[in-house]
């Protein structure tokens, strides 16, 4: 089951299974900084943090270097970056900030996949996206959905394909006549995890 998020913004942080159980929203950066860097043994100083770079993080980018931990900003894609917590080829290890609501439901529902962790927090920005989060049920604004809220059950899967590169997934090179994707597929029961990479002929009919 998926949580049913609306259209708006969402505080987020992820980690991978190494750090399961170490994160708390409604604590500081600084405070989770710690309590990740005891549970993966290590010094925060040693941490990675990727966040959204936008103005509005300003303050949490001066947190989280006060506190140590090496940060590196990405434009876009924090569901690539979220998920890539859970890889510790990535050299990511946590990722903090505020993205899209329904981009959270989908990193909780992978990382639920690979045994990571997660918690949200709607972050609406204003009277409009209030009202449309109360149209799709909420009720507590401020309420502190942990990873289980967001995404639950033996059955889950996920699966994406790089557009541009991230962390975790190459994105699509072009060669004449075709084209070369990176994928990964993720399946909870089994815990298995598949990265597939594909060439794929334009002169081809696709076939499903």
């Amino acid at each position: 089951a998926l949580f049913g998020a609306p259209d708006t913004y969402m505080e987020k942080i992820a980690v991978g299974p190494r750090a399961k159980g170490a994160v708390d929203l409604t604590l500081s950066p600084a405070e989770n900084l710690e309590n990740i860097a005891k549970a993966k043994k290590c010094y925060v100083e040693d941490l990675t943090v990727v966040i959204l770079d936008r103005p509005a993080h300003a303050e949490l980018v001066r947190s989280v270097r006060e506190a140590g931990a090496r940060i590196k900003l990405i434009q876009d894609g924090d569901v690539s970056a979220a998920i890539a917590t859970a890889f510790p080829e990535t050299g990511v290890d946590v990722l903090m900030g505020v993205g899209g609501a329904p981009e959270g439901v989908l990193a909780a529902a992978a990382l639920q996949c690979l045994g990571g962790d997660m918690q949200g927090r709607l972050r609406p920005r204003n009277d409009a996206e209030i009202e449309r989060a109360r149209r799709a049920g909420v009720k507590e604004l401020d309420r502190v959905y942990r990873i289980g809220d967001l995404a639950s059950g033996n059955e889950l899967m996920f699966a994406a394909t790089g557009v541009t590169d991230g962390d975790l997934l190459r994105g699509v090179r072009f060669f004449g006549g075709g084209a070369r994707t990176h994928s990964v597929v993720i399946r909870r029961r089994s815990g298995t995890t598949r990265f597939i990479e594909a060439t794929h002929r334009f002169d081809r009919r696709p076939v499903y």
